[in-house]
């Protein structure tokens, strides 16, 4: 907890106070990561990205226009969200991005599964 709790100080996480309040990931932060350069991706989820067709472009192309769907302040060892954005072609995608404070890393990228999201893959479906 020290880690984030250093972060908070130096004011990387502006909506935090000392009560241990969860700061939410904002969209414009990770686009601005974008913008910086500073949106990594390690050669794992490169892989993944090649197997299931997907492009850096994509990934890119989904967070300038998608929305944080979820989030998940809780993740170690950073906070991190559920984007839903489009491909380059117009497919729907999901992202996961993490918010270390000066930069993102991109853990995971899926082409969400019609049965366990709603009709437009925003929200999940209650499990049966």
């Amino acid at each position: 907890h020290h880690v984030q709790r250093r972060r908070r100080a130096r004011g990387l996480y502006p909506r935090g106070d000392s009560l241990g309040q969860r700061c939410m990931i904002d969209i414009e932060c990770l686009r601005g990561y974008y913008a910086m350069d500073r949106v990594f991706i390690t050669a794992h989820t490169v892989e993944r990205f090649r197997q299931r067709g997907i492009r850096a472009r994509d990934v890119r192309h989904a967070v300038h226009g998608g929305q944080i769907i979820e989030q998940y302040p809780d993740d170690y060892p950073y906070p991190s969200c559920l984007i839903c954005g489009m491909t380059v072609q117009g497919r729907v995608i999901h992202v996961v991005m993490s918010d270390e404070g000066t930069m993102s890393r991109i853990i995971t990228v899926y082409f969400p599964d019609v049965d366990k999201w709603n009709s437009d893959f925003t929200v999940r479906k209650e499990r049966n």
